[in-house]
């Protein structure tokens, strides 16, 4: 008689889809929560209601993977990655609210962005994100009249 192995249950893939699932609860009691008069069937409790559904499908494959023990082999983490851009998104709060704006803090993230996925030209990539700072800066608070953080470079413009 030949036995199989008994599938075991995957405790950490059933924590992800009940995180999911209470997510996408958050999400759907948000929406209920909008005080919004709109005399169109399309309104912006559309989008909330897309994305609770597609967690709470997400949570349900998740969970189902889980009791099926399918879920893939877990690789080893690599924290260097993850405190850089965590890093970058503390150091563009910061500066945002010590009042230094949005364009020197989006600069650091992008930098510190490029340098979590593995580019070591660090100067450049500062370069290239106050580039791109300006830009959306442009884009946004001149273009689209938005209001973004300003700081001592957004007063130049």
């Amino acid at each position: 008689m030949t036995t199989t192995p008994q599938r075991r249950i995957d405790v950490a893939g059933l924590a992800i889809a009940l995180i999911l699932l209470v997510l996408a609860g958050v999400v759907w009691w948000d929406m209920t929560r909008l005080q919004i008069l709109s005399p169109y069937d399309l309104g912006p409790k559309v989008m909330p209601v897309i994305v609770s559904i597609g967690l709470a499908v997400l949570a349900l494959g998740n969970a189902i993977s889980a009791f099926r023990g399918d879920l893939p082999e877990r690789e080893s983490l690599d924290w260097k990655p993850i405190i850089l851009i965590l890093g970058g998104l503390a150091i563009l709060i910061a500066l945002i609210s010590l009042g230094w704006g949005f364009m020197i803090g989006t600069a650091i993230l992008f930098a510190t962005t490029s340098a979590a996925f593995g580019r070591r030209a660090f100067l450049v990539d500062l370069l290239i994100g106050a580039g791109l700072a300006v830009f959306i800066y442009l884009l946004l608070g001149k273009l689209l009249t938005l209001s973004l953080p300003a700081g001592p470079l957004e007063n130049l413009f």
